[in-house]
């Protein structure tokens, strides 16, 4: 018997939600990338006042957002990979981004948790999630994830010797 889910895509300054009829929650995370399902009661309680489409979840490409996102799992779902980081207690991942290398300690939700930055001159910088922003989680069934994996040790000797990030500090 399907349910009603409150469905979240979470872009970091804003979101788009839904309310999908499914068979289960995980029916929707391996339907749609890079949303997830909300079960908080009082965020379920407060997106009861917000008017928001209803969909069946074999309606989705009613929406050209949601249309989008189940064509993007469908093709991953094809790929090496997909879903291999999905249902852990906790995930580490090595990225790279302007010339910086980020250690990354992510939970089941896909949030970051904790973060080390290897910048070019060497030095580690540290950060936790309570000094960022935004924090929007990222879709751990995404298979271009899976190779940018490393282990727990790696992340956690980087961690030990990394100095608080200023930038995130008061």
């Amino acid at each position: 018997m399907p349910s009603r889910f409150l469905v979240l895509h979470d872009y970091g300054m804003g979101g788009l939600s839904w309310w999908i009829w499914a068979d289960s929650a995980e029916q929707i995370v391996l339907t749609l990338a890079e949303v997830e399902v909300i079960t908080n009661p009082d965020a379920l309680a407060q997106a009861q006042e917000w008017g928001l489409d209803e969909l069946d979840l074999s309606e989705v490409d009613r929406d050209p957002a949601l249309r989008r996102m189940r064509a993007e799992r469908e093709q991953q779902r094809g790929l090496p990979g997909f879903g291999v980081l999905a249902g852990r207690e906790r995930v580490y991942l090595r990225r790279f981004h302007d010339g910086s290398t980020y250690l990354l300690e992510i939970g089941q939700d896909g949030r970051q948790l904790r973060q080390v930055e290897l910048k070019p001159d060497g030095t580690l910088l540290s950060s936790t999630m309570e000094g960022w922003p935004f924090n929007p989680p990222i879709d751990l069934h995404d298979p271009q994830y899976a190779p940018m994996e490393i282990g727990e040790r790696e992340f956690e000797d980087s961690w030990s010797r990394a100095v608080p990030d200023p930038s995130y500090e008061d």
